[in-house]
């Protein structure tokens, strides 16, 4: 995904990685994230077998481009990354949620916690496959 010209220029988009402390600040909130979720009996069996070095560090570039960060994401697509894995809507919903609580503990304002949030959860259809068979 590249940026659009809007999205160079929007200053708010700027602001929220500036804000959290760019990239470093990002990859701590991305191993505390995984720390959380490999924890979570319900979600730990997702990532077995997986290269969590490789996933963090494509993680750590998604969240940067989301924040509007200078990073751009070139991992899979969403849908192809996720396909065949039966990921629910609660299940999706647990890894927001901790997702949110890493935020939270690296004192990321709520404001910011927000976007991204809603940016992630628009990313809802390519990952859970109850969304993606209602959206058709």
């Amino acid at each position: 995904m590249t940026s659009t010209p809007d999205e160079q220029n929007d200053p708010q988009a700027q602001s929220d990685y500036a804000a959290v402390g760019g990239g470093p600040a990002i990859a701590q909130v991305v191993d505390r994230f995984y720390q959380l979720v490999l924890g979570d009996e319900q979600l730990s069996g997702y990532f077995e077998g997986i290269e969590m070095v490789r996933l963090k560090r494509h993680q750590v570039a998604l969240v940067s481009q989301v924040m509007g960060g200078p990073v751009e994401y070139s991992g899979r697509d969403l849908r192809a990354a996720h396909e065949g894995m039966n990921i629910s809507r609660e299940d999706f919903g647990a890894v927001a949620g901790h997702l949110v609580t890493a935020l939270s503990e690296a004192g990321v304002e709520r404001p910011i916690i927000d976007r991204v949030v809603g940016t992630i959860a628009g990313t809802e259809p390519d990952i859970v496959v109850e969304a993606r068979s209602a959206a058709g």
